[in-house]
Parts: structure tokens; sequence; C-alpha cells
């Protein structure tokens, strides 16, 4: 059998891709120099949130997720963040491929609630493989990846940062139901404000919330960013 493995050099965002995506440096190895044609590559990728300290801002925002500090040391559980398919063209030794990783920035999901609370540092992250190699000197032979193939990378928060402020500079993004989306513009069109930030913003003031709504200076940061954004992307 072909011994594969695998390591995770580094992660950067795809800042040119239609939707926010990752991408995963991957080298792959084959013992003894074997020919391979080609991968069915399958990766689970887990987010590892025990391997990390948190700020106490970070602690509170991340407490609907895993409850109060003091239970931590039972709630601190891994997260589910993607699973993907790609096929990894044939080589002879070792190579290098990008694994793209589409990411959704919808709050009601744990992994995105996760990663807006942090505000810097690093992600630990273990990719987790399988699927099936087919490779051989001569004609072919097929077998599985086998299942205890992982690789541990810790991926700077700014990188998730870089790549939602590419795709929403100076922005979030908010899943509502119908109902609750009407009667939010029956409010908007009663108090004939000029916006639906107008209208969040005075419900809030209504609720006796009368903080003003400050930009985030990471979302400008993001935004200049994607003005610029012209150049073809780096090798």
């Amino acid at each position: 059998m072909t011994e594969l493995s695998f390591e995770c050099t580094g992660v950067r965002a795809d800042r040119y891709a239609a939707a926010p995506t990752l991408l995963f440096r991957l080298r792959l190895t084959a013992s003894e120099a074997t020919r391979v044609h080609a991968i069915a590559l399958r990766c689970q990728i887990r987010i590892e949130p025990a391997r990390r300290g948190y700020r106490a801002d970070e602690a509170e925002a991340l407490s609907d997720l895993f409850g109060e500090r003091a239970r931590w040391g039972s709630t601190l559980h891994p997260l589910q963040f993607a699973q993907v398919s790609q096929v990894v063209p044939g080589f002879t030794g070792e190579t290098e491929v990008d694994l793209a990783v589409p990411c959704g920035y919808d709050l009601e999901v744990a992994a995105g609630r996760y990663f807006r609370a942090l505000h810097d540092g690093e992600v630990p992250l273990l990719l987790l493989f399988s699927g099936t190699v087919f490779a051989g000197a001569g004609g072919f032979q097929v077998q599985p990846v086998s299942w205890d193939k992982e690789a541990a990378v810790r991926m700077p928060v700014a990188v998730w940062q870089e790549m939602t402020e590419a795709h929403f500079p100076g922005c979030g993004w908010l899943r509502l139901p119908n109902e609750t989306l009407d009667a939010l513009l029956a409010y908007r069109s009663r108090h004939a404000l000029p916006s639906w930030q107008a209208a969040v913003e005075s419900l809030l003031a209504s609720a006796g919330d009368s903080r003003p709504a400050t930009p985030d200076a990471r979302l400008l940061r993001g935004a200049a960013r994607a003005r610029t954004a012209g150049e073809r992307t780096a090798p």
C-alpha cells in the first residue's frame, strides 16, 4: 500500500473568489517516492477551542456557545467547521495543493459565532483526511486513505477577518424570519427612517441602549483593502 503523509503549511484568504473562501496549503508526501496517479480526497475541518486562551471580552462573547467560563473545562468541545472534497492531480514523491474551503458568515452557525467573537491570536484547527488513492508504477492500484491521517494548523484570526471584510466590508449579516422583517419594515415606514441601520438604532435607543454605533476599526481597514483590490492573486 502507498503510505501518505499530510501537512498543512498555511492558510490564506482567497480575496478574489466569488464567495468567502479560505485556501489551505497542503503538502502530500508518498512513501518511497511512489507514483500517485490521483487522489479523491475528503477533508473534515474542526475547530479545537480548548487549544488557545481567551481575553475577557472574547470569553463573554462565547458564553452562548460554551456557557460561563467556570464551566469551560467540560463544555469547550471541538466545533465542526467544514467538510470538503477535492481531486489531487498525479505526482511522484511529493506535491502541494490548495484546498479551497467555502465559508459562510451566518452568525447562527456555531463556527461563525466563534470566529466573530475572536479579536486576535490564532484559531487551532484540525484537518481529518479520508478518500481514495489511485497509485502504482504500472497500471494502478485503488486503496483508501488511512483514517488516522490528520494535520493540525493554527490559522491567524486576521486571515478570517480579511476574508469576511473583502466580501462584507464594514458590515455584518443577520437572518430574520419574514414576519420579523415585515414588522421591522412597518416600523421603519411609520417612523420615516431612511435606512435599516436607522431603524435598528431607533429600536435600540427606545430599549434604553443609548450607546452610539461605532464601526469596528478592523472592518474599516477591510473596506479600504476591498476598494484597492485590483492585482492578480499571488501564486
